[in-house]
């Protein structure tokens, strides 16, 4: 008797996770995250200079009281 797909598809995407992924070392996966938390602070820190003088700059235009 034939499996259905949806059972054949399941089990073809189990074998190729198993054995034909290569999955990062600790040490690789360490890296990575220490990169990327490092970008996103960095971004963090963009955003936020760029909206404080966004900021400024309308204060100056208008005249109007900060509101944080």
């Amino acid at each position: 008797m034939k499996k259905p797909k949806i059972f054949a598809d399941i089990e073809e995407s189990y074998n190729e996770l198993v054995y034909k992924v290569s999955w990062p070392t600790k040490k690789d996966l360490a890296n990575s995250t220490v990169v990327v938390m490092s970008a996103s602070i960095i971004f963090a820190l963009v955003i936020f200079c760029i909206d404080f003088v966004f900021n400024y700059v309308m204060e100056q235009i208008y005249h109007l009281p900060a509101h944080i």
